[in-house]
């Protein structure tokens, strides 16, 4: 509850997982013979790396039309070609950086299979084992996007060659966009009373005094903190770089000293906390928290809407436009100072396919046209799991339609930057290729390669 949302990281950890338990899979079904079948530069394939790959291609359903083996056998060539030049070119990355990637990573490990004990029980290794093998995998996955930057990094395209690449696509290539939406929003959330914020601190008062009389921080998280996403393990996080944690809770966790039984009372967006702290390392600290939510009453609700529908009277009436009663009046921090202008976390742009926007905003702009501003309506922050009323303005709709200059523009320069991109990439592989020392072991000269000179005459 308390970390900024890691879509982008859970993802990522879903594939690792998926590469550690075919790492075990295999280890324990084929009981595979290593060797080296490939050496790019100074850097080695073995077989066992073909094999880890394929059963986790195997276990997530992946479908390629050719040799999946010969596949997975060049992008294997392809990481080793970009790490040799990552080394050649003295390349490095933060170690910081890959400790959280590897902390996040075992984080998310034990969450899906439990707990510590059952991660080391299922592997066979220690924790410690685990996390060296993710801190090679890491760092190695690391430079290799790293070296990518580096070589695409550079791509500009002018408004000119947008214009020219557009006209270029034959129009029966040119995609299809479905409906997209521009929202703008306005976010009032309703006023804890005194009272009840009064309850809670009392309630995590006495939490506190059952912990320095001895009772376990970990019993009670389990019975009564609200964040449910580490309830379960006794109000455990996992390690944290400062950076993922909100200022207010980060600034009172990092100053524990490892005698303190419990931390003061902390009150961040997502209400009031209370922290134990596990270990520290330098900016990386593990730590317990029981979290405690202020309900909202029946009467505050009423008093958020009233003052939504007031704020839209303004709007309606011209005294104020959305944008400056968004800037004035918003409690939502994300979009208040673009006007409200709601931001598509998939894409980075304000567009929204329609089932990508929040369900209850979609209900409030059914039959809105552009322009309109909607009635107030409930809407549940669901990062901060915080009630809330809002209002929404339909920006702009477009119907579906092929791609063009007037509606597309920034889906037609990316299209074409990500082409340029691929060329230039393609470009550099063959390159190289004629540099570079490659030996690949004959069992793989019948495959058909995207690129064609990893096998030198």
């Amino acid at each position: 509850m308390i970390y900024y949302n890691m879509n982008t990281v859970v993802r990522v950890c879903c594939y690792f997982l998926l590469s550690i338990f075919s790492l075990s899979w295999v280890s324990a079904q084929s009981k595979v013979i290593d060797e080296v079948v490939a050496v790019v530069g100074d850097n080695a394939i073995l077989h066992s790396d073909i094999e880890n790959q394929y059963q986790n291609a195997l276990m997530e359903g992946v479908n390629h039309t050719g040799d999946l083996k010969c596949y997975i056998f060049e992008e294997q060539l392809l990481s080793k070609l970009l790490l040799n030049q990552a080394e050649l070119d003295s390349v490095e990355v933060n170690e910081n950086e890959v400790v959280n990637q590897v902390d996040q990573r075992i984080n998310y490990f034990i969450n899906q299979i439990g707990d510590k004990e059952k991660l080391e029980e299922y592997f066979n290794k220690t924790l410690l084992q685990i996390k060296r093998e993710q801190m090679e995998m890491v760092r190695s996955q690391m430079l290799t996007q790293t070296m990518k930057r580096q070589i695409t990094g550079n791509i500009k395209v002018t408004p000119a060659e947008i214009r020219n690449y557009y006209k270029s696509i034959p129009e029966d290539s040119l995609p299809m966009i479905p409906t997209q939406l521009e929202v703008q929003k306005i976010v009032i959330y309703p006023e804890i009373e005194q009272t009840e914020i009064d309850n809670v601190k009392k309630k995590l008062r006495d939490f506190q005094k059952q912990i320095n009389e001895g009772r376990d921080f970990a019993t009670l998280a389990v019975l009564y903190s609200e964040d449910q996403g580490s309830a379960a393990r006794g109000g455990e996080l996992g390690w944290m770089p400062r950076a993922a944690l909100v200022p207010e809770f980060a600034s009172v966790a990092f100053n524990l000293q490892s005698n303190t039984k419990v931390s003061k009372i902390v009150e961040t967006e997502y209400g009031y906390h209370i922290i134990q702290l596990i270990d520290r390392k330098g900016e990386r600290l593990n730590c317990r928290h029981i979290l405690i939510k202020p309900k909202v009453s029946a009467e505050a609700r009423k008093a958020a809407q009233a003052r939504l529908d007031s704020i839209r009277g303004f709007i309606m009436d011209g005294t104020l436009s959305f944008e400056e009663a968004a800037l004035r009046f918003s409690d939502d921090k994300d979009t208040r100072t673009n006007g409200g202008l709601m931001v598509n976390p998939e894409t980075g742009t304000s567009k929204f396919e329609i089932s990508k926007v929040p369900v209850a905003v979609n209900k409030a702009l059914v039959g809105l046209k552009e322009g309109d501003v909607s009635n107030s309506f409930f809407l549940m922050d669901e990062r901060k799991g915080k009630e809330s009323y809002s209002l929404a303005k339909l920006k702009s709709k477009s119907e579906p339609h092929k791609a063009n200059l007037k509606y597309d523009y920034q889906l037609l320069k990316s299209m074409l930057e990500d082409e340029k991109r691929t060329r230039t990439f393609d470009e550099w592989v063959e390159e190289k290729q004629s540099e570079t020392y490659i030996s690949i072991q004959g069992l793989w000269e019948g495959c058909e390669f995207k690129y064609k000179n990893w096998i030198k005459e």
